[in-house]
């Protein structure tokens, strides 16, 4: 029904926004690492909705970036995930975090979300894995065509699996693989090498 909405941010409150549109205020529900995106009240803003129907009302629910908003719809489509619950996984990882979480199966990471027990974690992993693409994880960083060679794929996995063999958790892995500046050709010692020396910095 609504596919964003914007106005002046007129209300920040614990776990939802109140957006002014020509003199109508929209109360939208989201998380709280997307307040913390938002800019100070008062500042036109830009949210992107999903209004959500039940037998006893209606709710809205929305976020500043597009992407955060995808990944909501997705949560919703796993079996036992409602609204609150999304909304507790989103506020307590980024969409990065939770991607990352999901294609590296890291059980540990997601349950970290309240409510969020490693049944529903391996649940939302095993129904969210085939509609993310870790092919794209590894071009959003990089300059170069999304179209990389089959070689340079198949060096950066190799390179998550040595990094868990070190110890790292698969997500924190995959993340640090994602973030090394190499070349879509470079091999596993080189990417290794690139990953540890990006990791040290945080």
């Amino acid at each position: 029904m609504y596919s964003y909405i914007k106005g002046t941010l007129a209300e920040i409150a614990e776990g939802y926004i109140v957006i002014d549109n020509h003199g109508i205020g929209y109360q939208i529900q989201t998380s709280a690492n997307s307040i913390d995106e938002l800019p100070p009240l008062g500042a036109e803003v830009k949210i992107y909705t999903y209004l959500h129907v039940k037998e006893d009302g209606m709710a809205l629910f929305g976020f500043p970036a597009k992407e955060t908003l995808k990944i909501f719809q997705l949560l919703l489509r796993v079996n036992g995930i409602g609204p609150k619950g999304a909304l507790g996984i989103l506020a307590a990882l980024s969409v990065e975090e939770l991607r990352f979480a999901v294609l590296a199966g890291d059980v540990k990471a997601i349950s970290k979300a309240p409510g969020i027990g490693a049944k529903s974690a391996q649940r939302i992993i095993l129904e969210l894995k085939d509609k993310l693409n870790i092919e794209d994880l590894y071009t959003e960083t990089q300059t170069e065509p999304k179209s990389a060679p089959e070689k340079g794929s198949s060096a950066r996995n190799e390179a998550v699996q040595a990094l868990v063999a070190l110890g790292y958790s698969s997500s924190e892995a995959l993340s640090a693989i994602t973030k090394a500046d190499v070349s879509q050709k470079a091999d596993v010692e080189d990417i290794l090498k690139a990953a540890l020396k990006a990791m040290a910095k945080f």
